[in-house]
């Protein structure tokens, strides 16, 4: 890694080793910790609800940390997670060094490092969720050529009493787009999650005030995003289960309330989890032709949005998931795709396609006299419909899961052309256009029905085990919300309580 990159790099490991993360050894973990004063190590893993768990150990001795770094440690799978019977439900877990940061929050100095799930036979554990997206990723990879990276648009809310907020500057309800200081009162908690997330390797693109704030007669809410660069599926769900933990730490230090509920009110903006993507060959991005969006990335496209709707199954995960997902609030509700267009399925964002946009520099700034460099390599599409209540690591497996379908289509350029809209669909003038187009499901429910019509895509090359479908449709059908926008329509506070049921999701 060169110098001034380790100069820069906010992660304190990459920084002393002098060397990339996904370099770490096992011998550099053990020299970072005797040479930084760290007393103790701490394994983070997913639980069954979406949400880090911890297991903390006290550095007795070299030894002991290269036994806890070598052989991992055992916990009770079953009280982890609802389908592992209690008659066999040791697992291991195994740290993943690339992983590991020093603890921002801890008085006593301490390294953190996520770990991955293995079976008593020391086999990845097949019902994983990371597992099945690690085969997903692979599958995709070998029949296609391509590598998928992904990145998240972390959205969020902050609650705190209205009686403890100032509110000489009041936002505009509704209004709280890249707002600021003093019309936003929570972005030095953001600034802050922003710095601890970077330092423990996340690699963040921006963070900014979000659309939603609104007042009631007890609470403050103000939304808040924090966005993340495209790297490899893996370490997109890793950096974002880091953030949300962070964010919830931060949030209890302040006094306040986080939350990644898709839903909080009706009227105002959910949070959503709009997923950016972007394939590779030989390590080069593939997504513009001819200063425009090329047939590889149409091809991807149209493959997610052939089984969208079961993909929803796995991004959109509770009831109020589905409330969010309402037409006119830049929430999708049908399967189609488009250029800039926050009313599409998937959206092709402004991408650095044409010549000329590598030269907007020297119209800003008329000294600029360096070489005019392409920045098509950020071009990407976006994901909008799943929400943080998805689980990450099987929601990017669908990704990979549609996109392996679209290059295995006989017409995915005839699909991706069908599905394009240009023009707002919402809008009364465009509703012959709208009538066209399939729905997203409404429901958990409805959602357990078109995974169940388009399973064996997804159990394709042995990706999703027909066990995991059948119980994801099962989780799905068993929350009873089909038709509940229907059954709670005007009943406010029902949907008040439905809301607080779920505030914590994920």
């Amino acid at each position: 890694m060169k110098t001034s990159s380790v100069e820069l790099n906010p992660n304190k490991l990459v920084q002393y080793l002098n060397k990339p993360a996904s370099e770490f050894t096992k011998e550099d973990i053990i020299k970072f910790i005797k040479e930084n004063g760290i007393k103790m190590l701490t394994f983070r893993y997913i639980g069954g609800d979406g949400r880090l768990k911890a297991l903390a150990f006290v550095i007795r001795d070299e030894e002991h940390l290269d036994n806890l770094l070598s052989a991992g440690e055992r916990v009770d799978g079953s009280s982890l997670f609802t389908y592992i019977e209690a008659d066999s439900s040791d697992l291991y877990v195994l740290p993943k060094y690339r992983t590991a940061f020093v603890n921002p929050f801890e008085e006593i100095p301490t390294l953190d490092i996520l770990c991955s799930y293995f079976d008593k036979d020391g086999n990845p554990l097949a019902s994983a969720s990371e597992t099945v997206m690690k085969k997903a990723a692979q599958a995709l990879t070998e029949k296609t050529g391509y590598e998928l990276q992904s990145m998240g648009e972390l959205e969020y809310y902050i609650i705190a009493n209205k009686e403890d907020v100032n509110m000489a500057f009041p936002a505009v309800d509704q209004r709280g787009y890249h707002e600021s200081n003093p019309f936003t009162k929570f972005d030095q908690l953001r600034k802050e999650a922003m710095m601890y997330i970077s330092e423990a390797g996340g690699k963040i693109k921006y963070g900014h005030s979000e659309v939603g704030n609104f007042t009631d007669d007890k609470y403050y809410y103000e939304q808040n995003e924090i966005e993340f660069e495209t790297d490899t599926l893996e370490n997109t769900v890793d950096r974002l289960l880091v953030a949300k933990w962070m964010l919830r730490m931060l949030a209890d230090q302040y006094g306040v309330i986080v939350s990644f509920a898709p839903k909080i009110t009706v009227g105002k903006a959910g949070s959503g989890l709009h997923v950016h993507m972007k394939l590779l060959k030989d390590g080069k991005t593939v997504m513009v032709e001819n200063g425009g969006v090329s047939d590889t990335a149409k091809t991807a496209i149209a493959g997610l949005l052939d089984i969208a709707a079961g993909i929803t199954a796995f991004g959109n995960r509770i009831p109020t998931s589905y409330l969010r997902l309402v037409p006119h609030q830049e929430a999708p509700t049908n399967i189609c795709w488009g250029d800039r267009n926050r009313s599409a399925l998937i959206r092709v964002p402004l991408g650095w396609f044409s010549e000329e946009s590598s030269k907007m520099v020297a119209i800003a700034n008329p000294n600029y006299s360096e070489e005019f460099k392409s920045h098509s390599y950020k071009s990407t599409f976006e994901f909008r419909a799943a929400d943080p209540s998805a689980d990450l690591y099987l929601l990017m497996a669908a990704f990979a899961v549609g996109i392996r379908h679209g290059f295995e289509m006989d017409n995915a350029l005839d699909v991706a052309k069908k599905l394009y809209i240009d023009v707002n669909i919402f809008k009364d003038e465009h509703k012959d256009r709208l009538a066209q187009l399939e729905h997203l499901p409404a429901s958990c429910y409805e959602s357990a029905q078109a995974l169940k019509e388009l399973k064996d895509i997804f159990m394709e090359y042995d990706v999703f085990s027909e066990g995991m479908i059948n119980d994801t449709i099962n989780y799905l059908e068993g929350l009873d919300d089909n038709k509940l926008s229907e059954r709670l329509y005007g009943k406010n506070e029902e949907i008040r309580k439905l809301v607080d049921s779920y505030i914590h999701v994920g």
